[in-house]
């Protein structure tokens, strides 16, 4: 175990130590900048630190450390519990409000609550007459779990609160601060980056102590995964549901019955043999069952959402005390689970996100004596990285990775989904740079410049391409569908629906080398464009005019000098979804390109 240096006690009125938990290094910094924020601002603000990292013990200083009402929230008894235990252990007395647990108590300075017993009974929190005011600090564990729905028990629960003090303190702490289709749960980064969206609940992240500096530090157990000898599960043809999910029946159909399930008990068992604590975790409840009858007679148990409560608890601690090596689960042990030993997991299930990884693996990084490291194996293929930051957004498509993107404006490093040839970035998916800019009076605003953007007629901004307003004039930006409708009015326009791009070195009427650009449609007609790259100029007209939204990675350095360089570079570019040409005298002019195009017309990509 590391031993945490004395002075990484918080100076401030701390008990005596042999009343008060010692804090940790990064512990005290996440104190330390919570409090920092909060006196400057009310914006919602969220701590992430790994799974087995003390959250708990942050939350019991702040908690000490408030000078008014404090409302500690959580998902699950567990850990209402554990939150409670070590706000205990200053010495202190606290409340806790969980029907699992059997206390409705919301009399003390400090309420520790499960959510779903506290929403049930909002009219307890929120009375304005009660003796001790109004709560002034709200702090929600597992916050990746607040919904962005102003309906959901969260935010029902925060409503009322700032209803009886609209200055309330939201702090929220997660080791996972992203949602399945979100992307990042906060707004800004205190490294001075844009993370998601503005309008994100939670503003600002001001403290991010990273997995693999805890592992280096010796404050974890290293995470030590290796490729299975045996044959896995393909779960590559599964679709995820419209919540994000895969469909139990549709995991059943993979793994039951299936030939590799005995190999793969068997490997996990070999490699059990010098472990101590193993979880598995099975894509389905029939799954489970059948991994169960695998395992070691009387070494094993199983955990699912049905299991009754008292079986599932006399279960887990039969498995903490060490009474059983083997413990599976159906998605019921991913949080608030702790029983250190764990030194194996085996993920038999596809995972829908990076979190969800992050958060079984977690379950075996928790130190304990004689606890060397934890061992991962993944028998369904998965593709995360556990240390890999998640990018702000969807994964596009199943072959793209995090890249870095220079910002040409500010100099930021952008980290964005997208696919590279070796080490060049041929593609990203960024819009605009997550950068942070600081004026001279401290405000900080995100960096302007945008990779990808529709320009407004009327002022010449560059917009968002989902924005339907511009934000520089606020004029409404002509819609796709009402260009591509005015257009296939015309007598003399032709729209073509791009099917493919063709690059060629051609000379004009002089001799002199032109790059020619031919559009092809589904049915054989073109519209084609012609330039000049021999002269300074004449490179910056075709960098505006072309590369500025034909480029699959904008904002890479990509300069060529002649047509063929730039046809040798072909897979740097992508074609328009739809070409607008008008006829001139007896030739055809290109005058509209339309990319990222999303509307009620079907694209040539979309043909069956």
């Amino acid at each position: 175990m590391v031993r945490e240096a004395p002075s990484a006690k918080v100076a401030s009125g701390l008990p005596s130590a042999s009343v008060a938990p010692i804090l940790r290094p990064y512990q005290a910094w996440a104190v330390s900048r919570v409090i920092e924020h909060f006196r400057a601002s009310d914006d919602p603000a969220v701590v992430v630190l790994p799974t087995g990292s003390g959250k708990s013990l942050v939350i019991a200083e702040l908690a000490r450390l408030a000078r008014g009402r404090v409302l500690v929230l959580a998902h699950v008894r567990e850990l209402v519990e554990q939150n409670h235990a070590k706000y205990l252990a200053y010495g202190l007395e606290a409340d806790i409000f969980s029907a699992g647990l059997g206390r409705k108590e919301a009399g003390r300075q400090v309420v520790f609550g499960s959510v779903q017993s506290v929403v049930r009974h909002l009219e307890r929190f929120a009375a304005p007459e009660h003796p001790r005011g109004p709560f002034t600090l709200l702090v929600v564990d597992e916050c990746h779990r607040v919904s962005p729905a102003e309906d959901s028990s969260y935010r029902q629960v925060i409503d009322r609160l700032r209803a009886a003090n609209p200055c309330l303190k939201i702090l929220g702490l997660t080791a996972t601060p992203y949602r399945l289709g979100q992307g990042f749960i906060y707004h800004r980064h205190h490294h001075g980056m844009v993370r998601g969206e503005a309008e994100s609940f939670f503003q600002d992240c001001v403290f991010e102590q990273p997995l693999r500096l805890m592992v280096k530090q010796g404050y974890l157990a290293e995470p030590r995964r290796i490729d299975a000898a045996v044959e896995r599960y393909d779960f590559s043809a599964l679709v995820p549901s419209s919540r994000g999910l895969f469909r139990e029946e549709e995991l059943n159909r993979v793994v039951a019955g299936h030939r590799a399930t005995p190999g793969i008990i068997a490997e996990v068992v070999a490699r059990a043999a010098d472990r101590q604590g193993v979880m598995l975790f099975a894509a389905s409840v029939a799954h489970a069952e059948e991994i169960l009858g695998y395992l070691p007679a009387g070494e094993a148990a199983l955990v699912t959402g049905e299991t009754p409560s008292l079986e599932r608890e006399r279960l887990i601690g039969a498995f903490k005390a060490r009474e059983l090596k083997y413990l599976v689960n159906v998605a019921v042990l991913t949080t608030g689970f702790d029983a250190p030993h764990v030194d194996l997991i085996a993920i038999l299930r596809p995972t829908e996100s990076v979190s969800l990884y992050q958060q079984i693996v977690g379950r075996g990084l928790r130190l304990s004596p004689g606890k060397r490291d934890c061992l991962v194996l993944d028998y369904a293929g998965n593709p995360w990285d556990l240390y890999a930051p998640e990018v702000g957004s969807p994964r596009p498509a199943s072959d793209s990775e995090p890249v870095q993107v220079e910002c040409p404006a500010c100099g930021h490093a952008n980290l964005f989904w997208g696919k590279r040839d070796g080490e060049l970035v041929i593609e990203h998916f960024g819009r605009r740079c997550q950068g942070l800019l600081e004026d001279e009076e401290g405000r900080r605003t995100q960096c302007d410049f945008r990779f990808r953007f529709k320009v407004c007629g009327e002022c010449g901004a560059e917009n968002d391409i989902a924005a339907r307003r511009c934000h520089g004039c606020e004029t409404l930006l002509v819609d796709a569908d009402d260009k591509l409708k005015a257009a296939l009015r015309l007598r003399d326009a032709r729209v073509l629906r791009v099917a493919g791009m063709q690059l060629e070195v051609t000379v004009n009427g002089r001799g002199l080398p032109r790059l020619k650009v031919t559009y092809h449609d589904e049915e054989g007609a073109t519209l084609a464009e012609w330039f000049a790259l021999e002269t300074p100029a004449q490179r910056a007209a075709f960098a505006a005019a072309f590369l500025r939204d034909h480029l699959r990675a904008p904002g890479v350095p990509f300069r060529p000098t002649t047509p063929e360089e730039v046809i040798a570079e072909r897979r740097r570019l992508r074609h328009p979804d739809f070409v607008v040409g008008r006829k001139v005298g007896r030739h055809w002019q290109v005058r509209e390109k339309l990319f990222d195009y999303t509307g009620r017309y079907r694209k040539a990509a979309e043909a069956e």
